[in-house]
């Protein structure tokens, strides 16, 4: 864990946040402040537990030799379970350390777009969708539908939800790519087993003490008519607006608002996290970072596999980690597969 933290520069950011604390601008900005001292509590806290293990884990070594000298087995059986215990708050820990990247506090968007496959492949979309959204009600986040494509039949073509709560895109951020199922279809008469893919797109929401520059002259806005649910207020206004940017080809739509003027805000805030993560991933490509893994987030290169038929699991092909309960993971029991991304995945 030691070792963790070194790589990671745990000490060395809380160091900087303190000198930050120190300076005498520090609390003109209420919103950085706070988001300062946030950032200074999750280092402080991770210290903390650090120092309480290796505490903890030096008092069962005293009392293991004592129970050794007494040859009571009975102690030494209880100090095996309560290492057990303390392996388990030291992994808590360790996951923490992956979780120290600038972006990592932030909120995110999750875009979800169905691949090839009409009513299948859309269908499982919504899945997928679904799941995020159990994963986010479990973890007591908040979540909102920012855009939403229905299928003709069934499901969705697209849609983008935003996540809020703390370390959201730090624990999504290796979900982007593409998602595989293998199943029965429930839309095929013959009862045939189908493959079907959807790609996921996360991306973290920009806060305000983060400035992107965006010129009036690289946008295109369209409007048009909302689609959803119905209602009086539906389809009787161009609400939804989709905002197009120019030089980096990167569209955001929304449509959730009944006001054209509240969607078009939402939109330029997507489109500042849009080319935020577009900035993060460049830099991480000029450190080699991301170089080889860019080219497998691409259609045929899934990074997990959900399959349903002729057997059940679903399999992380870049960790190799694999569960036999497909049907809690779709219901949003995640962690273990984020857990294991932030691990390995570099």
């Amino acid at each position: 864990l030691r070792s963790i933290f070194e790589n990671n520069n745990i000490y060395s950011k809380l160091n900087l946040l303190n000198k930050k604390i120190l300076d005498t601008n520090f609390w003109q900005d209420k919103n950085k402040s706070q988001r300062i001292l946030k950032e200074k509590k999750f280092y402080e806290n991770l210290i903390n537990s650090l120092n309480s293990s290796i505490g903890k884990l030096n008092d069962f070594d005293d009392l293991n030799k004592l129970a050794i000298e007494e040859n009571n087995s009975d102690v030494q059986g209880e100090i095996i379970q309560n290492i057990k215990q303390l392996s388990l708050e030291i992994k808590k820990s360790e996951i923490k350390c992956f979780l120290s990247s600038e972006a990592d506090p932030l909120d995110c968007y999750i875009e979800i777009h169905a691949g090839a496959g009409g009513t299948e492949s859309q269908d499982w979309a919504d899945m997928l969708r679904r799941m995020y959204l159990k994963w986010s009600d479990k973890k007591n986040f908040k979540s909102n539908l920012i855009s939403e494509h229905r299928g003709d039949e069934a499901g969705i073509k697209s849609a983008t939800i935003k996540i809020e709560g703390d370390y959201v895109f730090g624990w999504l951020k290796k979900e982007s790519g593409i998602h595989r199922l293998v199943r029965i279809s429930p839309f095929d008469s013959g009862a045939r087993r189908h493959t079907s893919f959807a790609s996921i797109w996360i991306y973290p929401v920009v806060d305000e003490n983060i400035n992107i520059e965006i010129s009036e002259k690289d946008l295109r806005i369209d409007t048009y008519r909302s689609s959803g649910a119905g209602g009086q207020h539906v389809n009787t206004t161009d609400s939804a607006v989709r905002i197009t940017h120019l030089p980096s080809k990167i569209v955001v739509q929304c449509q959730n608002e009944r006001s054209q003027h509240k969607n078009k805000e939402t939109c330029m805030n997507m489109l500042k996290a849009r080319l935020y993560d577009y900035e993060i991933k460049k830099r991480e490509e000029q450190n080699q970072n991301t170089e080889n893994s860019k080219s497998e987030i691409g259609w045929g290169h899934q990074i997990r596999s959900y399959v349903l038929q002729p057997y059940r699991l679903v399999k992380d092909n870049r960790t190799n980690f694999e569960s036999t309960s497909p049907d809690k993971i779709l219901d949003g029991d995640l962690d273990e597969f984020l857990e294991q991304s932030l691990y390995k995945i570099k």
